[in-house]
């Protein structure tokens, strides 16, 4: 009879270390994949705080700079496509894409010395330039729970509790496009 009682508790103790393992792993699925979505809101605020920015901005510049007429539509346009965009992937693409166009846009004012000098745009310009810092730190911190999200989920044991959590697709980089890397140029 103390061999039954010795037997049951082993299976007892062998079930419970296993709830808990098994606990532990899909809770850390279920927290990785929430820290994904928290990093990318964050990017996601800083994103919509430049959105706000632009129409501020464009309207201080087009007052000095009729003629940049493209860079104001582009960007317009991008702001729009921003709003419209569903998916992480096609807000990455359009962020990268919003980002050079405001380059540019930031170029005009040094063929303008009297927009390089309104106190208007000169707090915009320090606002975008602080959003853009925000952003990339917040891109920083996305990028780094992506990179954890999706090392855990290639790992033996990390695949079957992603799989179990229902999290089951890879997180996307926030990575700048191939041309981010160069200089915008304006002409005129």
């Amino acid at each position: 009879m103390k061999k039954i009682w010795i037997i049951l508790g082993v299976i007892v103790l062998v079930l419970f270390m296993a709830f808990g393992w098994y606990k532990g792993g899909y809770n850390k699925a279920i927290a990785k994949d929430e820290e994904v979505k928290s990093a990318w809101a964050q990017v996601d605020n800083q994103l919509q705080r430049r959105n706000d920015l632009i129409p501020n901005l464009i309207s201080t510049v087009k007052g000095f700079a009729s003629q940049e007429k493209e860079i104001f539509t582009e960007v317009t346009r991008l702001r729009s496509q921003w709003g419209k965009s569903a998916s992480v992937g096609e807000k990455v693409e359009n962020a990268n894409a919003m980002s050079g166009a405001l380059s540019r846009l930031l170029l005009v004012s040094e063929n303008y010395p009297q927009l390089k000098s309104n106190e208007n745009f000169l707090a915009l310009q320090a606002q975008l330039e602080g959003t853009e810092n925000r952003i990339a730190v917040e891109r920083m911190r996305y990028n780094r729970s992506v990179k954890d999200f999706n090392r855990f989920q290639r790992l033996f044991f990390g695949r079957f509790f992603a799989s179990q959590a229902g999290v089951t697709e890879p997180a996307v980089y926030f990575e700048a496009v191939e041309s981010a890397s160069k200089v915008p140029e304006v002409k005129f």
